[in-house]
């Protein structure tokens, strides 16, 4: 954790970045050393990078296929280092290159696994990388009349550290697992952008698997006479088979070494001026743009229920829902540059869910009558949401604008659960089913965040302009209301929810000059936030009788249109 936070600090603090002293990065444009129209990538260098990643285990089952679960899904934020060496074949836009990374990931997963029976009592899978890297070849093709654009793909060896759990619902035999390092493979690609001659931007995808672990599996017990809670046989534990792959992606800066820090490019007439510049050589005024968006967007929310109010035993469970979700929304968005370097953006929206299901799962349920229950019901709901930032631009030129930022961000999310069909146990709720004009569960959420990260605006070709965002959330608050409103065995059918935690926030976007101030263009975003600490006053009790670990992933494309107004003084 401290690795990343001294990773997120180095980008925003600018004094310690060569070349990047506050007092000259609003003149860096202005600095125009003797130009060498021969750029090449050739070079050492070493750089920093923020990002998400989403990982993704599958436990194989060796009682047979699963009925549900088996997929642990993990949202992270990363963050780490990177160097290496490229070689620019001479008189050729060909770039070739070898590259090592290290990241340091905050991570928390979970889903319920081994669930072959719903006259078996399954168990809860849980995820924790902690530590990975890799060690790659790249590839690349300089782009672009200066060869300054570098599209690239890479490919190698790579590494992760995790811990694994497998523990049993909601009984006391001893928990399976493991924690070490894992051993794969990683492909990907990016690109690169130089901003001056030693400084360079880049995005960056990556897809790494992990091969097979085999894992213990704990003991449990399997219901051989249903619906007795006595009809009960203990079961000796298996062996699992753990697959797991990784995708990341990351923003980062990059610096070569040996090359002078303060050195700029010469602006070139044709360039497509960013925010941050009016004429060539000209004094930077106040810069404006606003534009909409519309997003499409797929979600998961997922609360478990804990067995116990100790923290240290919330891997052990009586209950789990889960909420996937679509969603269209629209937003407006604006950014302010001024002549000091200093940004304002942010954006607000809001829509409404397209479709979605929720699954309620239960374990040892109706005084141990039944083993597992699964429930399925139709969702709909809302979301709604809001982003501010403030930071401070370290490079602002003809072709770049790039900086830290830290921010605040709302999220919120109602969700309506109707209708009910049971798909594990014949024994339990919902069977016959309840037809989804009935409404049987509600869930409204809210989370109150707190942002730091890296922004940048780099023009990669003609016209074309590439925005990246990566946010880390230090402090994510979470504040929930469920209502069980078809319980009749309870006085209040309501149960307030509250936990901090973590969070990352990532997006990208590709657009496209149309004249000097319109533009439209195309991107994705991945939010995630989870409080594992967090805690349920359960049907109006008094105290947080339960332990509720909570998380939320949302994710998916848009297109947008802004109009900018340049150089107001």
């Amino acid at each position: 954790m401290k690795t990343v936070l001294v990773a997120v600090l180095g980008l925003l603090v600018g004094s310690s970045l060569p070349g990047a002293n506050p007092a000259n990065a609003a003149d860096m444009p202005d600095v125009i050393p003797a130009y060498a129209p021969a750029w090449s990538w050739t070079g050492l260098y070493a750089g920093a990078h923020l990002g998400a990643g989403s990982a993704s285990s599958q436990f194989s089952d060796p009682a047979g296929a699963p009925i549900y679960g088996g997929t642990v899904r993990g949202p992270a934020f990363l963050g780490g280092g990177q160097a290496g060496y490229n070689w620019q074949i001479p008189n050729s836009k060909f770039v070739l290159g070898a590259e090592a990374d290290v990241s340091g990931f905050v991570s928390d997963g979970s889903a319920t696994c081994l669930a072959s029976s719903g006259f078996f009592i399954s168990a809860n899978c849980r995820v924790h990388p902690g530590l990975g890297g890799s060690l790659t070849g790249r590839a690349g093709w300089a782009a672009g009349s200066q060869g300054r654009t570098l599209i690239y793909a890479k490919a190698g060896g790579a590494w992760l550290q995790e811990r694994i759990d497998i523990t049993s619902n909601p009984l006391v035999f001893p928990s399976t697992g493991f924690d070490g390092t894992r051993w794969g493979w990683t492909a990907g690609a990016g690109v690169e952008r130089a901003i001056t001659p030693a400084w360079s931007f880049r995005l960056e995808y990556d897809y790494s698997r992990f091969g097979d672990l085999n894992l213990a599996t704990p003991q449990s017990y399997r219901q051989v006479v249903p619906p007795l809670p006595d009809g009960y046989l203990q079961t000796a534990g298996g062996t699992s088979s753990v697959s797991q792959n990784l995708q990341t992606v990351k923003v980062g800066l990059n610096y070569r070494i040996g090359v002078d820090g303060e050195a700029s490019f010469q602006p070139s007439e044709s360039e497509y001026r960013l925010r941050g510049t009016t004429d060539t050589g000209g004094v930077p005024g106040i810069e404006v743009e606003i534009g909409g968006r519309t997003w499409y967007s797929s979600g998961r929310f997922q609360k478990d229920l804990g067995a116990t109010t100790n923290q240290a035993m919330q891997n052990m469970l009586v209950s789990r829902l889960t909420y996937d979700t679509t969603a269209a929304s629209g937003e407006v968005f604006g950014r302010i540059d001024s002549s000091s370097n200093i940004f304002l953006k942010g954006f607000v929206g809001g829509g409404k869910t397209l479709s979605g299901s929720m699954h309620d799962e239960d374990w040892l349920l109706f005084n141990g009558t039944v083993p597992y229950s699964n429930t399925l019901s139709s969702v709909t709901g809302e979301i709604g949401y809001a982003t501010i930032d403030v930071g401070y631009s370290l490079f602002r030129g003809p072709s770049a604008n790039i900086g830290g930022f830290v921010g605040y961000n709302y999220f919120r999310e109602d969700k309506s659960a109707s209708g009910c069909i049971q798909i594990a146990n014949r024994f339990s709720d919902c069977v016959p089913s309840i037809p989804n004009s009935t409404l049987a569960i509600t869930e409204s959420t809210k989370w109150n965040s707190f942002r730091v990260g890296i922004n940048g605006v780099v023009k990669v070709l003609d016209g074309w302009t590439l925005t990246a965002d990566a946010a880390y959330l230090p402090f994510a608050n979470f504040a929930g209301t469920d209502n069980h409103v078809l319980r009749t065995d309870v006085a209040n059918t309501v149960s307030p929810e509250a936990g901090t935690g973590h969070g990352v926030q990532l997006e990208a976007i590709l657009s496209y000059a149309i004249g000097k101030s319109f533009s439209v263009g195309a991107g994705g975003r991945y939010w995630a936030m989870w409080a594992p600490s967090a805690t349920t006053n359960i049907f109006g009790t008094d105290c947080p009788c339960q332990t509720l670990p909570v998380r939320t992933e949302r994710y998916g494309g848009f297109i947008q249109a802004s109009y900018k107004l340049d150089g107001l003084n």
